[in-house]
């Protein structure tokens, strides 16, 4: 069982930097892949950024290649979302997850998690 609490979001102007920050408890944590999806009103949860248990395998959605950075400290039980040159388009709920049926695949679909965060706004102002 993983349990999920994220942090930090909220609302910055466009150029602007946020990070997100999800601290999770359970002992099978550092075997998961993790992810941050955000999802817009009416539309389906969109993987932003996944990375595998070891660190080794990333990915990163095309609309945030080269601003967002996804890391993780399987020591402390934390993965963050580092966002920088932000964009309104950005603007979203952010979510961040836990696949634990997977140490190096990277699943796009959120059916594909078992576990969850309670979920952030995040705004970003023209």
């Amino acid at each position: 069982q993983v349990q999920l609490v994220q942090s930090g979001g909220g609302l910055v102007q466009a150029g602007g930097s946020l990070r997100l920050s999800c601290a999770a408890s359970g002992p099978t944590f550092s075997s998961c892949v993790v992810g941050w999806f955000r999802q817009v009103q009416g539309k389906k949860g969109e993987l932003v950024a996944g990375l595998s248990a070891n660190g080794g395998n990333t990915y990163y959605a095309d609309s945030v290649k080269g601003r967002f950075t996804i890391s993780r400290d399987n020591a402390k039980n934390t993965v963050t979302l580092q966002m920088n040159s932000m964009k309104p388009e950005d603007t979203a709920v952010y979510y961040c997850a836990a696949d634990a049926h997977s140490r190096w695949l990277l699943n796009h679909e959120p059916s594909q998690y078992e576990y969850w965060g309670q979920g952030t706004q995040v705004t970003v102002a023209s």
